[in-house]
């Protein structure tokens, strides 16, 4: 038996997905749905979250369908009748899709996405829309933290070797550059989405040879329009010297050293006397790069101490979202057959009906306030969902990674000052739609 690969298939979601599509099509229930996928708060620390992931989410639901192995798999559990399995093979997606563009900067409560489909259309593509729109969401998130402690400053995401397996280390890379790293460690990030690769060398490299100078030498000309040395392996400032001393017999060659590399210690004390020392000995231009279970917090700890740093590989902390690794996000029914729908349960009850995000910004262009409201009822400011998806077809070509990241820096950018604040509001048609729901007998 041939399955598609893990991303790719139907099966990657909860079973209790196929248990309802089993119950809708013994009731007949097909009509018109809407489902929103929103965070019900935003995690300690954090003050805003950046919508990532929306195109690998429109890839699945472009492609999405059943195939003869995955609904044979599903025929021997015998939890499904014939007919509904026979229906599965004809499944696909049909439905409309209104999103964030990637890299929008939103809040507690403001939809993310909304999907408007058959009932078990939209509820089936449930459990791996919010997968793939989560990770990338607590991913970039994360990352633009750092984008704003770091201004100016280089940096590159070190995470793959921690993520929490193969696709989480791709679209954490992903994500991260959407976010406004200048680039990644992760190959596959390069070749499949065109992200800048950085690299340098390990410590192991610096341990297999007879010396460290010897090290330095073999992988400069090896490597010679990247030479970047890792320095810490041993004594770090012995080690700058050694640079210092190897920079002419290099230029001689032809070849400029244009990096060190710091991965341990106390790097603010390190970089300040590795940078006296390349300093005197002429290499001004030689920059210093920093590494070793960074996150925006260290990293801004280390600018503030006047580190001359000048880079920062961000791995771990990032690609996992050490401090908030999830995010209390949901993809919920707002609407079947034209009726709007509100869940009511204590600590998570939902606003009813399909829903528009208004944002008004101030005479700078930094966010004032946002409304969440009816979808139709008439709010000042910019809309900013967008129908991305027409029966089960986008409206429009792939959005360029390149211009993602534009639009979340400029978003980024517009974020109010510190201490400046940002409302988010409810409409009174929403909360009068509640009031009459509520009132209403279950």
């Amino acid at each position: 038996m041939v399955m598609p690969s893990a991303a790719g298939s139907v099966l990657l979601t909860d079973l209790y997905q196929l248990s309802m599509l089993q119950a809708y099509h013994d009731a007949g229930m097909a009509g018109p749905a809407s489902f929103e996928l929103f965070s019900r708060r935003l995690p300690p620390g954090r003050d805003f979250l950046l919508a990532a992931g929306l195109e690998q989410v429109l890839q699945w639901l472009e492609g999405l369908q059943f195939t003869p192995d995955e609904i044979d798999w599903l025929r021997g559990t015998g939890r499904f009748t014939p007919a509904f399995l026979e229906s599965l093979a004809q499944l696909r997606f049909t439905g409309d899709v209104w999103a964030l563009p990637e890299g929008t900067v939103c809040f507690a409560d403001e939809p993310w996405l909304r999907v408007s489909a058959p009932l078990p259309e939209a509820q089936l593509v449930e459990s791996r829309v919010l997968n793939l729109m989560h990770l990338q969401t607590v991913v970039a998130s994360k990352a633009a933290r750092s984008v704003l402690a770091a201004p100016g400053k280089l940096l590159v995401d070190f995470g793959l070797r921690r993520a929490h397996g193969a696709e989480a280390g791709l679209l954490s890379a992903r994500a991260s550059y959407l976010a406004g790293f200048a680039g990644t460690a992760t190959v596959l990030a390069g070749a499949q989405f065109g992200i800048p690769v950085f690299g340098t060398m390990a410590h192991s490299f610096i341990q297999a040879h007879a010396s460290e100078e010897t090290a330095f030498l073999d992988f400069a000309r090896s490597q010679p329009n990247h030479v970047t040395l890792l320095i810490d392996t041993y004594d770090t400032e012995a080690a700058a010297r050694k640079v210092v001393a190897l920079a002419p017999r290099l230029a001689a060659e032809g070849i400029r050293i244009q990096g060190v590399r710091l991965d341990s210690g106390d790097l603010a004390a390190l970089a300040r006397r590795v940078r006296a020392i390349l300093d005197a000995g002429g290499l001004r231009e030689v920059t210093l790069f920093a590494s070793g279970g960074l996150d925006e917090d260290s990293v801004a700890a280390l600018l503030a101490a006047g580190a001359p740093i000048d880079g920062f590989g961000i791995g771990t902390r990032m690609n996992t979202s050490a401090d908030a690794p999830y995010l209390d996000c949901a993809y919920k029914l707002v609407a079947y057959e034209g009726v709007p729908r509100r869940k009511r349960s204590a600590g998570k009850a939902t606003w009813a009906g399909a829903k528009q995000v208004w944002r008004r910004r101030d005479a700078q262009g930094r966010l004032l306030e946002d409304t969440i409201a009816l979808q139709g009822e008439p709010q000042e400011g910019e809309p900013l969902l967008r129908q991305v998806m027409r029966g089960g077809r986008r409206t429009a070509p792939p959005e360029d990674l390149a211009r993602s990241r534009e639009h979340a820096r400029r978003e980024l950018a517009s974020l109010p000052l510190p201490g400046g604040g940002m409302e988010v509001n409810v409409s009174p048609g929403l909360r009068r739609l509640a009031a009459e729901l509520d009132a209403r007998p279950a």
